[in-house]
This record gives C-alpha cells, structure tokens and sequence, in this order.
C-alpha cells in the first residue's frame, strides 16, 4: 500500500515531544519478567554480544529521498545519504555490508486526498536502491515491478521479494542477474513482505483482503491464503518460527497463524488510550532480543504496545513516543526501541526496562523504515 491506503501519505506532521510513559500493573510484571523470568544472565549474554562496534541506524525518510544514518548510542545523525523518490522498506544484506531501500514513483496521497487530481506516477524512479555502506552511497538500482513498498530478502542472500500493489503481484528479483526473474500473481494490494527463516515460504500480507498469502519459493505457487484481521500489514516470527504475528491496523490486533498448517490461531487485541479521537491501529513490529516481548507500534496513537508472544496477551504500552510511529527496531544489546515517527519528523530512542523515551533525534521529512546494523 502506499502509506495509509492506495496512494496515502504519512499524514499531518505532528509537534508533541512528550516522554511520559503509561504504567500499570501489567508493565511492571513486564519489568520483572524481563529481568527474572527471560533470566538476568541471558539478557546480559545477548547485550554482551550484540554490543561489538556499536549500533547504527539506518532510517528512510520518504519525502525527503534520503536515508538518514544515525549514531545508536550517541542519536548523532552521521549522514543523509539521497537515493531517489519515496524511499520506505529497508533490509540489510546478509553480510551487513549494504543496505537495499524501495523506491518509487508514485504520488504520496492520504485520507481524503482526491487521487484524481495527484500527478502521475514516475515508474522510471520504481526500484530497490542499494547503498554501499563503507562509501554511504547509492551504488545500484535493482529494477522491482511497480510501486516497491516492502520485500524480504532470501537467507542465501542472493533473491529479493518484493510487494507490487498496482498489479497485486509480488515480483522475485535475482540479484546476480540484476534482473526481475518472475511476477508471481497474489492477492489485493500487497504489503509486508516476511521469508520464513528456512526460506521455503514468503509470506505476504493482503490489504484488500484482509488474508496472508503464503507462497513456496520453489514452484512460486501460492499454498495458502490465510484469513486476518481487517488491514493486515507487517509479519513477525516468533523465535521457534513456529508462529507467525501479523499487524492488523483497521483490527486493532494482531492476527496469530500457525506456521505449520497456514491456518489462522487466535487474535491478540491492542488497546491504547484514544488520542484525537483515535484508537490503537497496529503497524509495524519487532522481536526482543531474547524473544519474549513483542513491541508494536500503533499508528495515530503514538504509542508502542508490549505483547507477551506465549500467553499472547497485551502486557504493556509506552505512550507518547512521536508522531504516528511506523518503522520499528530494536538495539542489538536489547536495551532499546527505536521508532520512525513520520508526521514529527524525528526518531525515538526508548529505554526498553524504564519503558520511556530517552531523546528524540530530528531528521525532518518523513521518516518511515528503520533498521539497526553494527558500526564496523
């Protein structure tokens, strides 16, 4: 989708910069359980490990074209780096030497915009940019089938999987040849783009649907489609990879699937305090790093929401992060969340056991995706 729905932009920019967290008996059980139940010495064991050259930050801002790299520790922006229009999904490389960014051509429009009056569309700027990051700059353009949104890349780091809403397809980019190899036809307007960590099924999520499509990257046929809740956007594994999280933003949940059987296992509410009128609308996700919390970001509300992936069940809610928070990530020590909020412009950097925000870095524009590597 772009943004919002069909061609939506990131809305209005916001000017809240309030750092108040919300705490009630279920957040403090999270602290405890972070530091008791998860083990004291496996989270130290994960810091330790993760903590080598530090971390940094590589978010995309839409509107400006730019990928804005940021100091994990320090919140230092080190560089804006231009790679063309409406930069938005990010992935690593599997070496973690570059970093692929979607691009597109299309219009930025919003709720309640009359697309019939946008410009049209710019399918030359469609692709999957790739920055060198030892040079911070763009290297490459990969092509990616129209309006690249999100895309997952294969575990032997050598194929790209990338959502076209225009043509509800999701096309397979061989990087060794630089070429799309195969569009396969999926659903209606898809999104969030997830390769299961055996790299046997691609799962991605159904806008218009409201489904999960779940397709064998062998014979690239679609195997399964599994039902969500309304608006399905981002996919997260458990640790075990045995259960699959899906965002639902018109739900206000996450839809839970068994991996195993591609059938639909529950629902997982997400309530946060109404802000302006609205409610909790479920978008982007990550994992802790030891894979007992699941952190969502909640749209419009401003807030990021703690999910227990076992008992999956709402634990605890950070508010007041930035403006309409999207693009989620977690530090490699797993001390901290960063999101990218796209009306206030900024990023925010959140202490994960005091359950606050501890700065926000501006960048302006629209940051939306946002993923953490290691300094080198």
């Amino acid at each position: 989708m772009r943004s919002g729905s069909t061609n939506k932009g990131r809305g209005t920019r916001g000017k809240g910069r309030g750092r108040q967290s919300r705490f009630g008996p279920l957040v403090f059980a999270l602290v405890a359980t972070f530091c008791a139940a998860a083990g004291l010495s496996g989270l130290l064991a994960a810091q330790s490990a993760g903590t080598a050259g530090g971390s940094v930050l590589y978010v995309s801002n839409e509107t400006a074209g730019t990928v804005a790299i940021i100091n994990g520790s320090t919140g230092a922006v080190e560089a804006q780096v231009p790679v063309g229009k409406r930069p938005r999904g990010l992935k690593l490389s599997r070496d973690g030497s570059r970093l692929f960014v979607a691009l597109s051509g299309s219009p930025i429009g919003g709720p309640g915009v009359d697309e019939s009056k946008l410009p049209p569309a710019d399918r030359s700027a469609d692709g999957i940019g790739v920055v060198d990051l030892a040079s911070r700059k763009l290297e490459r353009v990969y092509p990616s089938g129209p309006d690249p949104e999100a895309f997952d890349i294969s575990p032997d780091g050598k194929t790209l999987y990338v959502s076209n809403e225009d043509t509800a397809a999701m096309a397979v980019v061989d990087l060794e040849k630089g070429a799309v190899t195969r569009s396969v036809s999926i659903c209606g307007e898809p999104e969030g783009v997830t390769v299961a960590p055996d790299g046997r099924t691609v799962y991605v999520t159904c806008e218009a649907d409201g489904a999960v499509a779940a397709i064998d990257t062998t014979s690239f046929r679609v195997v399964a489609q599994i039902q969500t809740a309304p608006r399905p956007r981002g996919i997260v594994f458990s640790r075990d990879a045995n259960t699959i999280f899906v965002t639902c933003e018109n739900g206000a949940a996450l839809t839970v699937i068994d991996a195993k059987t591609h059938t639909a296992a529950g629902k997982v509410p997400v309530t946060t305090p109404e802000v302006d009128g609205l409610h909790a609308r479920p978008m982007g996700a990550v994992l802790s790093v030891d894979g007992q919390h699941l952190f969502v970001t909640t749209g419009r509300t401003k807030s990021v929401v703690i999910v227990d992936p076992k008992t999956r069940q709402q634990t605890g809610i950070i508010e007041s992060v930035g403006g309409r928070p999207w693009g989620i990530a977690v530090s490699p020590d797993g001390r901290r969340l960063y999101t990218a909020n796209g009306p206030s412009g900024d990023v925010s950097f959140i202490d994960i056991a005091g359950g606050k925000v501890e700065r926000r870095v501006s960048i302006g524009g629209s940051p939306w995706g946002l993923v953490v590597g290691t300094q080198k």
